[in-house]
């Protein structure tokens, strides 16, 4: 067996399908079920079974299955390592970030980088919090450029903090519970007490979102059960259903910064709550290799954070 036939069955056992294995390993159909009637040929036992829910691995295909990840895992080890020696003459990185995060950090640091180490390939997969976090725990990437809280923190995931970024309060212009607001000069808006806010319709993101995830905290540790009218999956949707009077929501400093346009609303700070933020984050996997290529573009990102630019 050689890499590329370890290839080929390691995909196919995770598309289930030789179609969609083909159209992933960019080879043309009948060339894979070929290749997969020669292996299964040369060691004398099928690796797989066809049945209405796809390519289902036999025994033997289980093993083999196990053994390719494994000697692909050590051959790109083996590759990043390389990468190493000939310091970033060639080599690849493969991250995760999310949606926000790649809106303007992409366009900014991949060019710097780019112009730097113009021979490291890149992949980047723009996914939400919650799939970055079980791609790192499943070695797919190799870092991921997200957001995290103490309290929803995976522990067998290290988190390297870059930013802290404050969960506000937003509510349409005018607001009859804006006469309640403490104005502080230190502060880039007025702090408002969360628990006036107990009987307003609140909008709110889908429960797999982490920007949700961090919602809840914060209203739970309010002590009150928030009167959901709307729930969505675009946070952007949802503010500005806000700024046109259509119930509150809770959302981070940083996205008011990158959306501010003709749909207003007022912001306010969160008053007495230690859990109203979460953490921009670079989160690794302690237990997987991470190549020198991967570590100067998380130092980039450092770099771009402390600098103070603007989004």
């Amino acid at each position: 067996m050689n890499d590329r036939e370890l290839l080929y069955i390691k995909t196919i056992a995770e598309t289930k399908n030789i179609s969609k294995a083909a159209k992933k390993l960019f080879i043309a159909q009948p060339s894979l079920s070929q290749a997969l009637q020669k292996i299964e040929d040369s060691i004398g036992t099928k690796l797989f079974i066809r049945n209405r829910d796809g390519m289902e691995l036999t025994y033997a295909g289980e093993r083999y299955f196990l053994a390719a990840t494994k000697i692909l895992n050590i051959y790109n080890d083996f590759e990043n390592e390389v990468t190493y020696i000939n310091d970033l003459k060639k080599g690849r990185i493969t991250f995760g970030i999310t949606n926000f995060m790649g809106t303007f950090l992409l366009p900014i640091l991949l060019p710097r980088f780019r112009k730097k180490f113009p021979n490291i390939e890149i992949y980047a997969r723009e996914e939400d919090s919650t799939t970055l976090e079980k791609s790192v725990i499943d070695g797919k990437i190799d870092f991921a450029i997200m957001h995290s809280h103490p309290l929803v923190e995976d522990r067998s995931i290290k988190y390297d903090l870059i930013y802290k970024d404050p969960f506000i309060m937003v509510t349409p212009l005018e607001h009859p519970l804006s006469k309640h607001k403490i104005v502080d000069s230190k502060l880039p808006y007025p702090k408002v007490d969360l628990n006036l806010f107990k009987d307003e319709p609140f909008i709110l993101l889908g429960k797999n979102k982490r920007m949700r995830h961090v919602s809840d905290i914060i209203l739970n540790f309010a002590g009150f059960n928030p009167h959901v009218i709307l729930t969505l999956k675009n946070h952007e949707t949802a503010r500005r259903l806000v700024s046109n009077g259509f119930g509150v929501m809770l959302m981070p400093l940083q996205y008011v910064k990158l959306f501010e346009d003709k749909y207003h609303s007022n912001y306010f700070i969160i008053d007495d709550c230690k859990y109203a933020y979460w953490n921009s984050c670079i989160a690794t996997n302690p237990n997987m290799y991470l190549s020198k290529a991967a570590k100067v573009f998380i130092d980039l990102v450092h770099e771009y954070y402390k600098s103070g630019e603007p989004i």
